[in-house]
């Protein structure tokens, strides 16, 4: 999406990113061999951001059962892996793989539009600030209530 409007599935454009079905067959699928997560080497590094994104995805279908939409600024610019619908608001959502909090693209997002509420899922611990919640990736389940209580 170029602009985050309601309701998402209307605003769809030609650019898609692709998804698995599970973490553990998009990994065998790349070729990851498993002591690669449980050493933590550097072919595990490249790809965890990938990795972190397909587990989001995964749990963003499971639980609202919608189609998980993303937003870019343009070619090269600014990118939010996620939106999420609540209510009548577009939630952007910030998927890290670390403890690294970095999220350029989710502030300018946030600058540009000023959204209810926004969500960076991370390694940190839970943190609710105004506009912002941050959520750690094993809550990414509750996202929806989550995100719910953030909106209200």
């Amino acid at each position: 999406m170029n602009a985050p409007r309601l309701p998402l599935s209307v605003y769809e454009e030609a650019a898609f990113k692709l998804f698995g079905v599970d973490v553990g067959v998009v990994g065998a699928m790349a070729g990851l061999d498993v002591r690669a997560v449980i050493e933590g080497n550097r072919l595990f590094t490249e790809f965890k951001g990938a990795l972190t994104e397909q587990f989001v995805a995964q749990q963003l279908v499971a639980t609202t059962g919608g189609v998980p939409h993303y937003w870019a600024s343009g070619p090269g610019g600014a990118e939010v892996d996620f939106l999420a619908q609540c209510g009548s608001d577009v939630v952007p959502i910030e998927a890290k793989a670390e403890r690294n909090l970095q999220a350029k693209s989710l502030r300018v997002f946030r600058e540009k539009y000023d959204p209810v509420v926004a969500v960076r899922t991370s390694l940190m611990p839970y943190a609710a600030r105004p506009g912002l919640i941050d959520l750690p990736l094993y809550g990414i389940g509750q996202l929806p209530e989550v995100v719910r209580a953030g909106c209200a």
